[in-house]
């Protein structure tokens, strides 16, 4: 009976017809809307070698010589990593939070699609990792109402998903997911994040880590553990993911229990240049890029660019030896910043001397023409009156200090006085026999002090020159470091080497009499001996020898090079004193090892210039008067346990080296210049020191002195390195020479003078404070 009046009733008959059209309709409409997206009606689709190759915008990495990444070039902070150095728990949170079915569907997971229909996206959309990865890869947002918009959208992603699921692998698709994923502050791919906010590689992310990206996947910004308005989500989300973990299995309820508990704990160093490590050295690295990239073209003839194309950059840092002069740099400039600030308290043009008021004011006008604030207002056209009346308004600003950066309200000429009160310097460590440079501190912060104190800084050098005076001496006229010259003063005349008139250096602490070795002389850097010296060379032949060790700068053949009367860089001061233990040969300095592609391919290799300066004979003499420095002189304070004393620049280090060092002190006139210049067998290590303008100094030689601006960077650093034994840094005795003539035993002499090998045990080096 039910039977008959079914088919008898016309409405049924009517609605199951329009039932069958619409469901066939619609699967009709749905696959002629995959045809015409696939035809490229909605928009052009990428082809099968788009999809082989998808564009991505890869960062440079700098690679140290120990196998870190110490920063990135990138308009895109993009670092590629492959499927195999991803972590099984980073996988498993992604599948279980974002596509449990991700291994069973073929790009479009259709019981997802049909439960976010019929709940309305109440339980979460249905776009699997494949579609996600359509979508950050190629799919441009279509225009139209919003209706309009989502069908496209979603219509172009499934075309592209299935495509890409017939080109890749599974485990492809997840490592490009995760390669393409940004999570702000600069972090574009999982590699990137990883080191950004954790300071270690994928493969090293524990499971409350890898929850933390996969967290963030779902909005970077909402769930962003450094964001302090969004660290609560950020663990609220965590703890999603993780529950999600444990519902597929992949962790007990015990293990959920307990890492649902723990804080997240971020190691969060931005890549930028002005922030991680290395950061002038990278800037300095930027420089030499671009011109390698004029003379290195691809294969097609256009230039490689550094921001896109992912090159591997090797360089001859290393990471570890990188973070130790980072660290003593900060250890001893924090406590030196301090100390000259008090110095200042009675200084009424702080932090100027022997400058009036009408020059101080010109200073600081030439230091507001240099401002970007001034360029930008010249730029705009504004009128210099005006442009010097913006730097007398209060303006909100950040400004660095020990302790952090300071919010404050100041204006702009007031915060240009503030800093020329900083003390600045330059810390460059190599390896003299291969050239290669170990650490590279350009000064205290790239970020409010951009300039390099490593290669663009030239200052006078003080008595950090000497070495090349007795070095021709030894090289030219064979002199022993026993070989005496009177201690009294000296004159050079008028008209010799172009003298406008005499020429009659003082010793610094004006002590004259009886003789000196010349060990003892450049132990104490006596004046009056390098006088001498240069006179019995010529100061044509020392500035031929400096010209040899490296130095590019210009040097006047004058007798008061022999004072350190010279602007020379650090790098042309650390190149030069490495031909010294390196058995007169000298080796330029070198920072790169070798370029590769994105695909490891070796685009170049470097290789450092080498040529013999100095005999080995005269080489190892010129080590042994060093050695004196260290044991006798303006360095001996190396060798002994500083006792802390108020307002002592050092803190109180027990220093106590007892392995053989060679070194150079070196201080200007006025204390502008504080320089320490160390070597051991198979590391050498230049410091600098001091304000940027000359006229802000110490008022006093003890604080002012290279041994106690410079010296304890140089100590602080060497203890560090010696400390890791993984970097086998030398200990032992320099290389004797097997044919050794030179005597450099003093004491085989009649009337030795002041202790063994020519040492002054006893002299006032001034270092009032140790």
């Amino acid at each position: 009976m039910t039977k008959q009046v079914t088919q008898q009733n016309p409405l049924f008959r009517k609605l199951t017809k329009w039932i069958w059209r619409i469901f066939l309709g619609g699967i009709g409409l749905l696959t002629l809307m995959f045809l015409l997206a696939g035809w490229g009606v909605f928009g052009k689709l990428p082809t099968f070698e788009e999809l082989e190759n998808p564009k991505s915008l890869l960062a440079t990495e700098i690679i140290s010589s120990d196998g870190k990444t110490i920063g990135t070039y990138a308009i895109e902070n993009r670092t590629p990593i492959g499927y195999k150095d991803l972590p099984q728990n980073l996988i498993d949170a992604l599948i279980a939070t974002e596509d449990v079915r991700f291994y069973e569907h073929s790009g479009i997971d259709f019981y997802g699609t049909a439960r976010a229909v019929a709940k309305l996206g109440r339980d979460g959309g249905a776009s699997t990792i494949t579609q996600q990865l359509a979508k950050l890869l190629f799919t441009v947002k279509p225009s139209g109402n919003f209706i309009k918009r989502i069908v496209l959208q979603k219509t172009k992603e499934w075309v592209i998903a299935t495509r890409l699921e017939r080109q890749y692998t599974k485990e492809e698709i997840i490592a490009m997911y995760l390669n393409k994923q940004g999570f702000l502050f600069r972090a574009v791919g999982i590699r990137s994040a990883s080191r950004i906010y954790f300071g270690k590689e994928p493969k090293d992310l524990n499971i409350q880590e890898a929850a933390v990206f996969v967290a963030m996947l779902k909005n970077p910004r909402q769930f962003n553990p450094q964001r302090e308005i969004s660290k609560a989500k950020s663990l609220q989300r965590r703890n999603v993911v993780l529950m999600q973990l444990q519902k597929n299995g992949k962790i007990s309820m015990k293990e959920k229990d307990s890492l649902q508990k723990l804080p997240i704990e971020l190691n969060f160093t931005p890549e930028d240049t002005s922030f991680g490590m290395a950061t002038y050295f990278r800037e300095y690295l930027r420089g030499f890029l671009k011109d390698w990239v004029q003379d290195n073209p691809k294969p097609d003839g256009t230039p490689f660019d550094i921001y896109r194309d992912g090159l591997k950059i090797h360089v001859t840092l290393d990471s570890r030896m990188q973070q130790y002069a980072e660290e003593a740099m900060r250890e001893h400039m924090s406590n030196l910043q301090r100390v000259f600030y008090k110095s200042q308290e009675k200084n009424k043009t702080a932090p100027f001397y022997d400058l009036d008021k009408n020059q101080i004011a010109s200073n600081i006008k030439s230091a507001m023409k240099r401002s970007n604030r001034w360029k930008r207002m010249k730029k705009a056209g504004k009128s210099e009156k005006d442009i010097i009346a913006s730097f007398d308004k209060k303006t909100d600003m950040r400004i660095f200090s020990w302790k952090g950066e300071i919010d404050t309200i100041m204006t702009p000429k007031d915060s240009i006085l503030y800093y020329k009160h900083f003390m600045h310097t330059g810390v460059l460590s190599t390896d003299p026999q291969s050239g290669h440079v170990k650490a590279w501190v350009g000064g205290i912060n790239h970020k409010h002090f951009q300039y390099d104190h490593v290669k663009q800084g030239a200052r006078q050098v003080g008595s950090t020159f000497k070495p090349f005076v007795y070095a021709t001496a030894i090289n030219q006229l064979g002199l022993s470091p026993c070989h005496q010259l009177n201690n009294t003063p000296y004159t050079i005349p008028k008209g010799k080497y172009g003298l406008p008139e005499d020429w009659t250096p003082d010793n610094s602490d004006l002590k004259y009499g009886g003789t000196k070795t010349i060990k003892n002389a450049l132990a104490n850097s006596t004046n009056v001996i390098s006088a001498q010296l240069i006179d019995m060379t010529t100061p044509k032949n020392v500035v031929r020898l400096a010209k040899n060790l490296g130095i590019t700068s210009d040097i006047i053949e004058a007798p008061a090079i022999a004072l350190g009367s010279v602007d020379l860089t650090l790098y042309e001061m650390v190149g030069a004193y490495n031909a010294f233990s390196n058995k007169g040969m000298y080796v330029e300095p070198t920072m790169v090892l070798r370029i590769e592609d994105k695909n490891g391919t070796v685009l170049t290799n470097f290789n450092p210039k080498t040529k013999e300066v100095l005999s080995e004979e005269a080489a190892y003499t010129v080590i042994n008067l060093l050695e004196g420095v260290t044991k006798g002189g303006s360095g001996v304070h190396l060798r002994t346990a500083y006792k802390k004393f108020p307002d002592s620049i050092s803190s109180g280090y027990p220093y106590k080296f007892t392995n053989a060092i060679a070194g150079k002190t070196g201080t200007t006139q006025n204390q502008s210049d504080g320089w320490f210049m160390g070597l051991v067998p198979n590391l050498t290590t230049g410091v600098w020191v001091g304000a940027e303008d000359r006229a802000a100094h110490f008022p006093d030689l003890g604080r002012g002195q290279g041994a106690t601006m410079a010296m304890p960077i140089w100590a602080l650093y060497m203890k560090k390195c010696y400390a890791d034994k993984t970097l086998n840094i030398s200990d032992k005795p320099f290389d004797k020479p097997s044919n050794l003539k030179i005597e450099l035993d003093c004491g085989k002499y009649k009337n030795p003078e002041n202790g063994e090998n020519g040492g002054d045990e006893d002299a006032d080096n001034g270092v009032v404070e140790f």
